[in-house]
């Protein structure tokens, strides 16, 4: 049986495409190319998205890019989910973010942030008063200050997910096949067992199906997997909430945008005697608060092309332990525990970019950073190819 996707219903300059894998890079990657009169088709080998798209905090996270390009697609990508959100009735949350700091030195990395970053984003140095004035989850014990950032937001991603495919096919007519895995490509041609389809464009994304479609070409390439550990919190008493994510000190050697302090370097020294242990495991600690007041925390960072299906219990240990010095909840019992599994680049590149023939790209390897950059790297994409 062979099915070709219809020209019937094209709007504009488009064509058709078909897309592989229905997480957040699918999804993104859909809407860009929908926006310019493509006929949609995404192909999900489950029944829904299951990885690593809905295995995380639901941040969109800008204040984690650089000031620059990265930090632009992140801030265009929150403009977009905004849009979806707001159009599909998605729950939302423009929290913003602090992070915190407990000492001398983490708090002049944080000075020193706002210094070089002030005139291009919403940020700034809060006092002790004024960071307690944002959230009453934050420890007051010891507090020195915090970086406040107004530009972040939450969704429920196990949630919106799901939902901004339904928006995707009530508004644009994007098609979807789930629990449809593609086993060969040879463009125009997708094959699942004895089904095929064609269409003039074909985009790769989802982590799995590159390296199941072109396992040469995953090899070949500078890119490994990082697995990370997550947890939930039961929903909070009385409706009570945290307010603005919330992070401690190590997350500021984690993320790139935070080299701009000069400081950096002797901050990261200390954590490195002091935290070693917490490094080895590419520990950095977060929580995020979803519709339900339910707490999400992590997350730990193991490199590797295979993983231990199995968590680390201590590894969580360290993850609560070191969140109990910056943050108070009111209730701490554990609701899960999982593990996401995503590609991250080695060679220092921010995405995977590939067309491994005319009509056939894979977009992949953007190394955790999907939620926050995956629509405004996709509407660049399609963007340049359509000018």
């Amino acid at each position: 049986m062979k099915q070709t996707s219809s020209n019937s219903s094209f709007r504009g300059m488009g064509g058709s495409a078909i897309i592989i894998g229905a997480g957040i890079v699918g999804l993104a990657t859909a809407r860009a190319l929908a926006l310019r009169g493509y006929k949609v088709t995404i192909f999900e080998r489950n029944e829904h998205a299951v990885g690593a798209s809905i295995r995380n905090f639901g941040m969109i996270w800008p204040i984690g890019q650089a000031t620059g390009p990265l930090f632009e697609r992140a801030m265009l990508s929150r403009r977009i989910w905004k849009e979806i959100c707001t159009e599909a009735s998605i729950w939302h949350d423009e929290v913003g973010s602090l992070h915190l700091a407990y000492h001398d030195d983490e708090l002049q990395v944080i000075a020193e942030y706002v210094e070089a970053n002030q005139h291009f984003r919403d940020c700034s140095l809060l006092s002790p008063k004024q960071t307690l004035q944002k959230s009453p989850a934050v420890n007051p014990k010891g507090l020195k200050g915090a970086l406040w950032s107004g530009e972040e937001m939450i969704v429920e991603s196990r949630v919106g997910i799901r939902q901004v495919a339904k928006y995707l096919t009530e508004k644009y007519d994007v098609e979807f096949y789930w629990n449809t895995a593609i086993s060969s490509i040879d463009h125009p041609k997708v094959t699942s067992g004895n089904l095929s389809w064609e269409a003039d464009e074909i985009f790769i994304c989802s982590g799995a199906d590159f390296e199941t479609l072109y396992p040469d070409l995953f090899l070949d390439t500078q890119i490994t997997k990082c697995k990370l550990q997550m947890m939930r919190l039961v929903t909070q008493p009385n409706e009570w909430r945290i307010g603005p994510s919330l992070c401690g000190g190590l997350s500021m050697i984690h993320y790139p945008g935070f080299q701009a302090a000069a400081s950096l370097p002797a901050l990261r020294k200390r954590y490195e005697e002091q935290y070693a242990e917490y490094l080895k495991w590419g520990i950095h600690v977060m929580v995020s608060q979803n519709d339900n007041g339910e707490l999400t925390i992590g997350d730990s960072h193991e490199y590797g092309l295979v993983h231990d299906p199995f968590d680390k219990g201590f590894i969580n240990e360290m993850i609560t332990s070191y969140l109990q010095t910056f943050a108070t909840f009111k209730n701490w019992k554990l609701l899960q525990s999982w593990h996401g599994i995503y590609p991250k680049m080695t060679n220092g590149a921010t995405e995977l970019i590939v067309d491994i023939e005319p009509g056939v790209t894979i977009i992949n390897g953007m190394g955790g950073n999907g939620m926050t950059l995956s629509f405004g790297l996709c509407e660049e994409i399609v963007g340049k190819r359509g000018s």
